[in-house]
């Protein structure tokens, strides 16, 4: 009867990869750690940024953990495609909370000690992004080597796309009155799902079993949700705005500004699957040989 070793690779911690991972992780710790210290809890802003850092930090170093001691092949699942799915998520899951934690809770003059350990802490947060962001570049697939699809351009804004959704969603109000509105729900949750699966199946190796050329596949399905976004571009303002103009005063949980910000990531989305099409045409029927 054999047991298995865990070695330990210290290049999990020496590396570019490992040292970025590591300043992560004591970005993230510092930066929760500093907001708690404020004693100002609760709110649904306030509980997202924390779960972000506190979320980032815990499975960034889980990753720390199962490289230093070579136990992720053990795993049923594509590793670099998870790495690379996790620090693009946790990039964008940071990013969005260094911009909202001090647009919610930093007040002008900034003057008190826990004002101060607000600013310190948005600071971390932004240096916790650049952090992520790097792992992502020093991960990033090479021209030509689709070995991991998540680390390629495609596989990215794959990741970057479901994220935006999950904005969209988080934004959605008043949207049940109008046919055009309801449509446009109906996009941003069939090209979630569809997304999602996607990097679900890639992560977990599924791919292999679907009976269809896949890289073609996935051409036809940027292009068909490129349409579907476009006519969400088009609609979703188009009824949201149509006869109303933005109230005084608008509040933070004002319907006007959920609409202004679902317009644009509409926007954005639709960018990124045109982005998104013109990478997979590329690799699919313009490979060099």
């Amino acid at each position: 009867r054999t047991m298995a070793v865990a070695t330990v690779n210290l290049r999990a911690l020496t590396s570019w990869v490992g040292i970025a991972r590591l300043l992560a992780v004591v970005l993230a710790c510092l930066t929760f750690s500093l907001v708690a210290s404020t004693g100002h809890f609760g709110g649904p802003y306030w509980t997202w940024c924390m779960f972000t850092w506190c979320f980032c930090f815990a499975v960034t170093l889980l990753v720390l953990l199962l490289e230093l001691l070579e136990l992720y092949p053990l795993l049923p699942l594509s590793w670099d495609d998870f790495t690379s799915a996790f620090s693009m998520l946790a990039a964008l899951m940071v990013f969005t909370s260094s911009v909202i934690f001090p647009a919610t809770f930093i007040s002008s003059p900034c003057s008190s000690s826990q004002c101060a350990r607000q600013a310190v802490a948005t600071t971390a947060s932004c240096l916790c992004f650049l952090a992520y962001a790097a792992e992502v570049s020093l991960t990033r697939a090479k021209p030509g080597d689709i070995s991991s699809f998540l680390s390629t351009v495609p596989g990215l804004l794959k990741v970057f796309e479901a994220y935006v959704a999950c904005l969209i969603f988080s934004l959605l109000d008043e949207y049940s009155r109008e046919s055009g509105l309801m449509w446009c729900v109906a996009v941003y949750s069939l090209c979630f799902i569809f997304t999602l699966l996607i990097i679900i199946f890639t992560i977990g190796r599924c791919l292999t079993y679907i009976p269809c050329p896949l890289e073609k596949m996935l051409v036809g399905y940027n292009f068909l949700a490129l349409l579907m976004y476009l006519t969400a571009t088009i609609l979703w303002p188009l009824y949201s705005f149509r006869g109303q103009s933005r109230p005084d005063p608008c509040g933070t949980n004002c319907s006007w500004n959920k609409h202004l910000g679902v317009t644009f990531l509409t926007i954005f989305n639709l960018i990124a699957y045109l982005v998104d099409l013109v990478y997979s045409t590329r690799m699919v029927f313009f490979r060099a040989p």
